[in-house]
């Protein structure tokens, strides 16, 4: 019985790792989004822009509890890793309501908007099925964290410390 659970976790574990998404798709790099000036910039721009530089991406909107709930800790990490890009995309349903979010929470850092939501095809590109959603890169511009969500800020944080 010990035998076959020791097995069982082997391969769930290495199941796991081995799904890390490392890399963008290449549907998602050539979505566009929106910027604040209202113009159109494909993902991989964005990411190319922030190339050489630790970048944490967080996915949110301004509707959703969860993301204003994690807005302190977010403005924790941006100052406990001041060398870190941070890059916020928005599913918010309007432009207005993005831009007031932004600035009723005042958030720093560079900011997008996709502009068909969660289950549109940015969303679907990068299989985004909770907000916040945070994404970590290094400096190569590979991932390093793709999927974690406002209760994961302790693996984030204990990332950009080895990263930087």
């Amino acid at each position: 019985m010990k035998r076959t659970l020791l097995t069982l976790f082997i391969a769930i574990a290495t199941f796991a790792c081995g799904n890390a998404q490392k890399e963008f798709s290449k549907e998602s790099l050539g979505k566009k989004l929106i910027t604040l000036d209202n113009k159109e910039i494909p993902f991989n721009e964005i990411l190319e822009k922030h190339k050489g530089k630790v970048t944490v991406i967080e996915v949110w909107a301004s509707w959703c509890g969860d993301c204003v709930k994690a807005m302190p800790k977010v403005k924790e990490m941006q100052a406990n890793n001041p060398n870190v890009d941070y890059v916020f995309i928005s599913m918010d349903k309007a432009f207005d309501k993005w831009q007031g979010g932004i600035e009723k929470h005042e958030l720093k850092g560079d900011h997008y908007w996709a502009t068909d939501g969660m289950k549109g095809e940015f969303g679907k590109s990068i299989t985004l099925d909770w907000i916040p959603r945070y994404i970590v890169i290094d400096k190569k511009g590979k991932i390093v964290i793709f999927r974690a969500i406002e209760t994961d800020f302790d693996k984030i944080n204990e990332q950009l410390k080895k990263l930087q």
